[in-house]
C-alpha cells in the first residue's frame, strides 16, 4: 500500500493518520468494508455501460448493500453493528427537513426564444422573465 499510496488520492494516509478516528468510534466505519466494496463496481459498470439507468443502478446498490448490512446486524456484530431504518417509500424521505425535492415530470422542457427587446426590457424592470 505504501508503494501505491501515490496513486491513490490520500486514501492511504487518510486511514494511516489520527484523522481517521476523528469521524467515527470505529476509524473506518464500514461493518464489512470486503463485502460492501464487491458491489459498488458492478453497478457502477452496468450504469456506464447503458445496461441500467444510474436511478436502476443506485436502486439495485442500495438494496443489495441493505441485504449484506441486514445479514451483520443479524449477525450481532460486537462494535458498532448496522442498525438499519424500516425501508419507507420515497414520498417519506422527501418529505423530510433538508431533503432533495422529487424529480420534475419535465425535467427538460422544451427551450424557447424570446425577442431581444423584450428581453432587454424585463432586464430594466429587474424581473428574471
Amino acid at each position: 500500500m505504501t508503494d501505491m499510496a501515490p496513486k491513490l488520492g490520500g486514501l492511504v494516509e487518510f486511514y494511516r493518520s489520527p484523522a481517521r478516528v476523528a469521524w467515527t468510534p470505529t476509524g473506518t466505519n464500514v461493518p464489512d468494508y470486503p463485502k460492501l466494496a464487491q458491489l459498488w463496481w458492478p453497478n457502477v459498470a452496468a450504469a456506464v455501460s447503458g445496461e441500467k439507468t444510474p436511478q436502476q443502478a443506485m436502486d439495485n446498490l442500495a438494496r443489495e448493500m441493505d441485504q449484506v448490512l441486514s445479514r451483520l446486524e443479524r449477525a450481532g456484530m460486537k462494535e458498532c453493528a448496522p442498525k438499519l431504518n424500516p425501508e419507507r417509500d420515497a414520498k417519506y424521505w422527501y418529505d423530510q427537513p433538508g431533503a432533495p425535492k422529487p424529480k420534475l415530470a419535465n425535467e427538460k422542457p422544451k427551450g424557447e426564444t424570446v425577442q431581444y427587446e423584450k428581453l432587454l426590457e424585463t432586464w430594466k424592470q429587474g424581473r428574471a422573465r
